[in-house]
């Protein structure tokens, strides 16, 4: 997307504002006005008392009064320039934000993994911004500026045609400097923003980890890291913040000899008595208006220069492809539990790398499933396939027959619960991040929830009990804690079906085992899925799934399994063996 077509894309945005946007124009045309009707008020003046001894007093007071009046009216109508403006940037910013805010809600979790959230951040809060200020600054500016341009023209060709042929002679060369110079800088620019999105992200990373960081003694190392994008965004930001300031003293460069030229030419003018002493003072003021327009816009090109390449990435996310639609008419699930299929399945993370070749898989309903194997083996992947976070290449799945691809993801998701190893919690209460699937549950629901998953003794000795806030962090609870929360959300909806993947892994033993029952209380003629490397925690499954390479290539019973003395019965002994 070149300049042009970014910007004809965010006045698409402003259009929807045509309130605002007339009241600009208005404004701007009337400010202008008045800067255009004084100048000739003033040479009127100046001719009413230029001879000594010879002033009309009568006549100098009308002209300053209508001048008084003229420029009071320019004050004004420019305030409300000002004011307009401001709505329409803010207004435009406001409906970039919700889109870019809506599309990444919708883009598929394959963005997300090969983004990182700085970044994401970084064009969601400092590129709206700079797409802002180059709104505020380059709009009024641009619209003011040919307005000014086009009456000084004409009351220039009206006051001295002859001198406003040596003016507009000037104006291509102060033309030619500035695109020049911005051809050159407009690049950097582009660069500067990927540079601060790029570092955002590697100091949330830093931020976030930072115990990690200090535990592993990587601190010098992170600041070296730091370091280089630092002294990269330095050099690129310098360069050009340099380059686009020449611009304007270069065109000011150009004006102001334009402008000492026609002083003299109109002094001779003036000698010749080809024009008045106030003509020629009009001419000069008007002359400057002229130039001015230039001088603003090459002034404010940095600001335009950002908001273009702040709005191209912006841009880029708003058009990333979204999750496919849902289907107009959507399948339902039958009431009650339904065998789950995977028929044929293939799946690739990079077309070039397939994970999973010919996946079939039955999961009758009610029946606890185990999947175990070493890291990498798919065996989340599995469950990104059937919750849809991806989309197969190939095969179907279906549930009680129905392909997941005929039914509508919320209506998918919400048949399932999920219980992942990363915690995620939001800023809020205790109450509100248990009740994240259910906004409306009782208070007495939201701690029988948290009972079931034995939360409930912590959350008492907080501040506030359930009304304890804290941020999204949540750094004031230890990481079993924060599970703990996790695991009261998933019992507080009761899905008909369950996803836990490694839920229990940042919980102590003895509270491991409470949870163990809570969930097989749960689990009673609920379909199951459990993801767990504690294989001590999987022995009561129905089913247990040994994975290699995206393929299931155990399957059985945990005595069926030991006895084959296969993939599971070596990584079972190899467990209890590292025990003793």
């Amino acid at each position: 997307m070149n300049t042009r077509e970014t910007w004809s894309r965010i006045f698409h945005y402003t259009g929807k504002y045509k309130l605002y946007l007339i009241g600009t124009m208005i404004s701007a045309l009337l400010s202008v006005t008045a800067s255009l009707v004084g100048p000739l008020l003033i040479g009127r003046t100046i001719d009413h008392m230029v001879i000594q001894g010879t002033v009309e007093f009568n006549a100098v007071f009308q002209l300053l009064t209508w001048l008084a009046l003229v420029y009071g009216l320019g004050s004004l109508f420019g305030w409300l320039l000002a004011v307009w403006t401001n709505r329409l940037a803010y207004e435009t910013v406001n409906d970039l934000r919700r889109e870019m805010f809506d599309k990444l809600n919708t883009l598929p979790l394959k963005y997300h993994d090969n983004h990182p959230q700085g970044d994401s951040i970084s064009r969601f809060v400092n590129d709206m911004d700079a797409i802002s200020d180059g709104l505020l600054q380059g709009f009024s500016t641009l619209l003011t500026g040919v307005v000014t341009i086009a009456g000084s023209i004409v009351l220039m060709l009206y006051t001295s045609p002859l001198l406003t042929v040596a003016v507009l002679l000037s104006a291509p060369a102060a033309y030619y400097v500035a695109r020049f110079i911005t051809m050159r800088s407009q690049q950097l620019f582009r660069d500067q923003a990927e540079i601060v999105g790029s570092l955002n992200g590697y100091v949330e990373e830093m931020i976030g980890g930072q115990k990690v960081v200090q535990a592993f003694q990587f601190e010098d190392r992170s600041f070296a890291a730091f370091q280089v994008q630092n002294e990269r965004l330095q050099k690129t930001g310098e360069k050009s913040q340099f380059i686009s300031s020449l611009s304007n003293p270069s065109t000011r460069l150009v004006n102001n000899i334009t402008f000492s030229a026609i002083a003299m030419f109109g002094g001779i003018l003036v000698i010749l008595s080809r024009i008045t002493v106030g003509g020629l003072s009009s001419f000069l003021i008007y002359a400057n208006l002229f130039a001015k327009p230039f001088n603003e816009i090459t002034g404010v090109m940095t600001q335009l220069q950002a908001a273009t390449a702040s709005a191209q990435r912006v841009f880029k996310v708003i058009d990333e492809g979204s999750e496919s639609d849902d289907p107009q008419a959507p399948a339902v699930l039958p009431p009650g539990q339904s065998t789950i299929e995977f028929k044929h399945v293939r799946f690739a993370y990079q077309p070039d790398r397939p994970l999973i070749s010919d996946l079939n898989l039955t999961v009758t309903p009610g029946t606890r499933v185990a999947i175990v194997g070493k890291t990498g083996a798919g065996k989340t992947t599995l469950v990104n396939l059937l919750m849809r976070f991806y989309d197969v290449d190939a095969g179907e799945i279906t549930i009680g027959g129905i392909n997941i691809k005929n039914m509508t993801r919320d209506h998918l998701r919400g048949a399932f619960g999920m219980v992942l190893q990363d915690t995620w919690l939001k800023s809020g209460t205790v109450r509100e991040n248990i009740a994240y699937g259910k906004p409306d549950a009782p208070l007495t629901e939201v701690i029988a929830a948290a009972k079931a998953a034995n939360a409930h003794a912590f959350i008492k000795r907080l501040p506030k009990g359930y009304d304890t806030e804290f941020s999204g962090t949540g750094d004031s609870l230890s990481q079993g804690q924060k599970q703990l929360l996790t695991i009261a959300r998933v019992m507080l909806v009761d899905p008909p079906m369950l996803i836990l993947d490694e839920a229990t892994s940042s919980i102590d033993t003895l509270t491991e085992i409470r949870i163990q029952q809570a969930f097989k209380r749960m689990m009673e003629g609920r379909t199951s899925f459990v993801i767990a490397h504690r294989l001590s925690t999987i022995r009561e499954s129905d089913l247990i799934l040994y994975m290699k390479d995206g393929d299931v290539v155990e399957s059985g019973s945990h005595e069926q399994l030991l006895a084959q003395r296969g993939y599971y019965a070596e990584l079972y002994n190899s467990q209890f063996d590292a025990q003793e």
